[in-house]
């Protein structure tokens, strides 16, 4: 049986590499579970992330994921690896027969169950629609990416667990100090939260006077502390799902 103190001290057997991806990103396993590994010294920093922080980031997910008390992200946390210090997060297997984001001709578009994104052309100039399934799991990974400033939710970054539950992934381009939010998960826009949705922001607001906001102090700059403190009470002022603003594309690319 492989304890928490093997997860967080036993030793990391590398399987292999997740190609594609920006950042050095490794399955493995500790004992019997089996783990994803982000080594630090892996990440490439972007222009608007420069200072590398990615696997902090992921960590300050977790924690907040937690406090909402939504089970948004796996279990993740710090620790040295084979390649250093890096992010560890338990492996997760998907329903393969599960699409909770999709890409659909656009007179294919579902009227019940799904919301519409926008819609676009494919390689070869047919219609496409992006859409994605309306659920209280994707609705709640929404606000989460809200909060969090979240500035990648990619439709590939959506685990689709056996059951229904959902959980996201990916989260080292989260916690920017200015407006990033980039995500598929538009099909909400100007509806109002629910009074259970309200409540997880609340939690998250009240411990961050508290134990939250001191761990999140090892993570996160001030600054950065300082802005999501601010969007979450942006949220309950007013509870309802925002529009895109800003100059930068709302949806990631690819959006896959």
């Amino acid at each position: 049986m492989t304890t928490d103190a093997d997860l967080q001290c036993g030793d990391i057997e590398l399987e292999g590499r997740i190609m594609p991806a920006s950042n050095a990103t490794f399955v493995g396993s500790i004992g019997a579970v089996k783990i994803v590994y982000k080594p630090v010294a892996g990440e490439q920093p972007l222009w608007d992330f420069p200072d590398g922080n990615l696997a902090r980031r992921e960590v300050a997910a977790y924690l907040v994921s937690e406090v909402l008390g939504w089970d948004v992200v796996p279990r993740t946390w710090l620790r040295d690896g084979p390649m250093g210090p890096g992010m560890v997060q338990l492996w997760q297997d998907v329903d393969p027969t599960q699409d909770a984001v999709d890409l659909v001709p656009s007179d294919a578009v579902p009227e019940h169950g799904w919301r519409h994104v926008f819609d676009g052309f494919d390689a070869h100039d047919r219609p496409v629609s992006l859409i994605h399934e309306d659920s209280p799991e994707l609705r709640r990974m929404a606000v989460f990416d809200v909060i969090t400033n979240n500035a990648d939710r990619k439709g590939g970054h959506v685990l689709e667990m056996p059951g229904g539950h959902r959980y996201g992934i990916d989260h080292g381009l989260t916690f920017h100090a200015e407006h990033k939010l980039r995500t598929v998960l538009w099909g909400w826009v100007d509806e109002p939260l629910t009074p259970y949705e309200l409540e997880g922001v609340e939690r998250v607001r009240a411990a961050l006077a508290g134990e939250l906001g001191s761990v999140l102090g090892d993570l996160l700059t001030e600054w950065e502390i300082s802005a999501f403190a601010a969007r979450c009470d942006a949220m309950l002022r007013k509870p309802r799902f925002p529009r895109p603003r800003g100059h930068m594309p709302a949806i990631p690319w690819p959006p896959f």
